[in-house]
């Protein structure tokens, strides 16, 4: 039997590579003749330097110093990839989650946090004289609607007196007008999304991933008018899809002049994932909770239908699978937090978590 592993990284526990190989350790155990082929997968989120980095040869880490979410230095970097005929300077991968991302902070920061430094990771990159950019945007801290990134690329983000806006969403809310006379001019830039929620409304940033981030009761509609307010001053369609990625920022990079991109879709085909699927009889998949946001642009739900397409049987293993999510694509699925007894078992040992469901989804085919 051919079995494909193609997990997401399961957020601040495990990397997509280690899981893939607790799982296959896990599946050999009860079907020692498996032939198993490793695809670990990213889908812009944290993780996707980390898949570009294992599929380029000769990509190189580039550090760097920023801003973290709460304002206080962090050490990150950004990957270049070696230049092309269409990318002479070489080519740019910058993770939001590594910059700005919610794992960086000790506690949540609602309306604080922001992402300045991931636009202070996008300048470095284009002072040192890249072509294009390629950005993930998954896993972010703030609500800030991207103010704190295009500040660091030039814009300047005014309240009613004329004076510059505070940092995050504290800020956002007070914002009158914009000055985007000092903005850098983007080169080509595709910014890779793990949703397709829009920047405001019912699906928008503050109302589905808000809470996420630590807003509750009437501010989740302050800050939501508060984005529809900035689309308007940024030129911004509010509808559109993926706007409202990573608390916003998605629009805010749209307005700067980059193109939006489904992440699983772009790692997968870096990868050639649709052509090991499609010749593999089982593919497993996961990430560290699967809701009712996983069916909207994430990793398993993109290689779901991949299996599908190639009549292959998709299995799923997460650290949670919660009661609202849909797992009809899969022929079984495995919950670690089941598996362990509670979450916080889970959560300290997942290697060995994911080797159970390894095991218990062999059993299942």
């Amino acid at each position: 039997m051919r079995v494909v592993l193609a997990p997401d990284s399961f957020k601040g526990t495990i990397t997509a590579a280690d899981a893939a190989a607790a799982l296959a350790e896990g599946w050999a155990s009860i079907d020692p003749s498996a032939e198993f082929v490793h695809r670990p997968m990213a889908d812009g989120g944290e993780g996707t330097m980390a898949a570009f980095a294992a599929a380029v040869p000769d990509a190189e880490r580039m550090p760097v110093v920023v801003d973290g979410p709460a304002g206080v230095p962090v050490s990150a970097h950004w990957l270049l990839l070696p230049p092309t005929a269409d990318a002479p300077g070489g080519i740019a991968v910058i993770d939001l989650a590594s910059t700005s991302g919610i794992e960086l902070l000790d506690a949540l920061r609602p309306w604080d946090a922001d992402t300045t430094g991931f636009g202070q990771a996008i300048v470095a990159a284009l002072e040192h004289g890249v072509s294009r950019l390629v950005l993930g945007i998954g896993s972010s801290a703030s609500n800030d609607g991207g103010t704190g990134m295009l500040t660091a690329l030039g814009a300047r983000f005014l309240d009613s007196s004329g004076a510059a806006v505070a940092r995050g969403a504290r800020g956002l809310v007070d914002i009158a007008a914009v000055d985007l006379s000092g903005l850098r001019t983007a080169p080509q830039v595709r910014v890779l999304t793990d949703v397709t929620n829009p920047l405001a409304g019912p699906r928008g940033a503050a109302a589905v991933f808000g809470p996420q981030k630590g807003l509750a009761g009437d501010e989740i509609g302050h800050v939501d008018a508060a984005l529809l307010r900035l689309a308007g001053l940024l030129g911004l369609d509010p509808e559109l899809p993926g706007a409202g990625a990573a608390g916003g920022t998605g629009g805010a990079l749209v307005a700067w002049g980059a193109t939006l991109a489904p992440g699983a879709a772009e790692v997968a085909e870096l990868i050639g994932l649709a052509d090991a699927i499609a010749e593999a009889d089982v593919v497993i998949t996961g990430e560290g909770s699967f809701d009712g946001q996983s069916g909207d642009g994430k990793v398993p739900s993109y290689i779901a239908g991949l299996a599908t397409a190639s009549r292959a049987t998709a299995l799923l293993a997460a650290g949670r699978i919660a009661a609202d999510s849909d797992t009809a694509l899969f022929a079984a699925s495995a919950s670690l937090t089941t598996l362990a007894g509670s979450s916080d078992a889970a959560l300290a040992d997942p290697e060995r978590w994911l080797r159970e469901a390894g095991a218990l989804l062999a059993r299942s085919v």
